[in-house]
């Protein structure tokens, strides 16, 4: 709870996936995929009930064996690759049977995400009244550099100029990392949906963003983990020290 205001952790984790498959299941520093996103909620000062929506028993029984709480099985038609992520989230919300004041969504995909992050973006939400937060990290390349290519190689900029200025001369450009999503319930059923122009961003590192949809990503999560583990580990997973709340 923070200010009075009940808050609602949703993790989202069907059993289809066509890039990796089985992908919430997979291992990454010693367990499962979908551990490391319960094991970072159950850390939260604020939330205050933490649920799984799935289809899948195989991953309904490792949620539960992480202590994540399962009350419903997610519907078939909520389960496919097409299905949207609002109905699902709404469907959660129903069957929930309690009123709730703020709705968390992680998905599991991005399991390097702490608790740091997931609170920081709570406390963001609230202290700025806002209807909405969503985890972002800087672009890998400025949107100043971006082009649509056509079937005969032409160009075209993306911001309608050719930009060559040095990337260092260029404004910061953010992209959403798919980490972490907070929205007020009422606002967000609503109008089901994260971004609005009065939603604020919760800044994030890049090694925290990788979003695991491929065997390259699984990859590059390894290896984040495994220097971690190495180098910095309290810094990493364990961290107290509270990062500046920005926007």
């Amino acid at each position: 709870m923070i200010d009075n205001s009940a808050v609602l952790a949703v993790i989202t984790a069907r059993g289809g996936s066509k890039g990796l498959p089985r992908k919430n299941l997979v291992d990454l520093g010693g367990k499962p995929l979908l551990a490391w996103s319960i094991e970072a909620a159950r850390q939260s000062r604020y939330i205050d009930r933490l649920i799984l929506s799935s289809e899948d028993e195989a991953i309904i029984a490792v949620a539960e064996k992480h202590g994540c709480e399962v009350p419903f099985r997610r519907p078939a038609e909520l389960a496919t690759d097409s299905a949207p992520i609002d109905p699902v989230l709404i469907h959660a919300l129903d069957q929930c049977g309690q009123k709730f004041d703020y709705l968390v969504l992680l998905q599991p995909t991005s399991p390097l995400r702490t608790v740091v992050d997931i609170d920081g973006a709570v406390e963001l939400c609230t202290r700025r009244h806002a209807p909405a937060c969503v985890g972002m990290c800087e672009s890998a390349k400025p949107v100043e550099w971006m082009y649509r290519v056509d079937d005969n190689g032409a160009v075209d900029p993306i911001l309608g100029d050719i930009n060559t200025a040095r990337r260092q001369d260029l404004p910061a450009t953010f992209v959403i990392n798919g980490a972490i999503y907070v929205a007020q319930v009422d606002w967000y059923r609503r109008h089901r949906r994260f971004l609005c122009p009065e939603t604020v961003a919760w800044r994030m590192p890049r090694e925290r963003s990788i979003d695991i949809d491929s065997e390259d990503d699984l990859i590059a999560a390894r290896a984040v983990v495994s220097r971690m583990m190495a180098n910095e580990p309290a810094k990493f997973f364990h961290e107290t020290r509270r990062p500046p709340l920005v926007g």
